[in-house]
């Protein structure tokens, strides 16, 4: 099904699975002299998580990383599904799939480094940020215009909300 056009295959499209850093985040990890560190997330790209789910879409996110302030930003958003300290994520999307009873050709899936290849690949719909590093670039259905942190997640949200026709509609 992957030789279709990826427009198609987002008509298909139940559920968002994101990486964080690099994605939602720039990918720039600032250090507080405290010993935490600090990321920012865009706010156009919060938004179009919260209308995503308030639309019924699954949203998960997977990363190797282990922050807890991390996870819970994300269960603010109302994303239940945050997996941390994933090292395989391509075998932790296979297992979300297969407990979620989500085909992978249901789920979208972004990310912007070399531990996201096997789940670009994976996915239904493998995407990435503009400035997701070549290896990705290259195995890519689609490549946003945005840079990770910057309304590359908004942007494939409202993609496929739009060729869904559950995105915002004027009255």
């Amino acid at each position: 099904m992957k030789n279709t056009n990826y427009k198609q295959r987002l008509q298909n499209i139940t559920t968002f699975v994101f990486d964080i850093d690099g994605v939602f985040t720039g990918g720039e990890i600032f250090f507080h002299p405290l010993g935490k560190t600090i990321r920012s997330l865009n706010a156009k790209d919060g938004y179009a998580v919260t209308e995503a789910i308030d639309k019924g879409y699954n949203i998960a996110v997977i990363t190797r990383g282990n922050s807890p302030i991390v996870a819970e930003v994300f269960l603010e958003l109302g994303i239940t599904d945050v997996f941390l300290e994933v090292f395989d994520k391509g075998k932790k999307i296979e297992e979300y799939s297969i407990n979620k009873n989500i085909p992978l050709e249901n789920i979208l899936y972004m990310g912007d480094d070399i531990p996201d290849y096997y789940c670009i690949q994976k996915a239904g719909v493998g995407t990435c940020p503009r400035d997701a590093v070549k290896e990705v670039r290259e195995i890519a259905d689609y490549i946003s215009t945005f840079d990770g942190g910057k309304g590359a997640v908004r942007d494939v949200v409202e993609q496929t909300m739009r060729l869904q026709g559950k995105w915002f509609l004027p009255s």
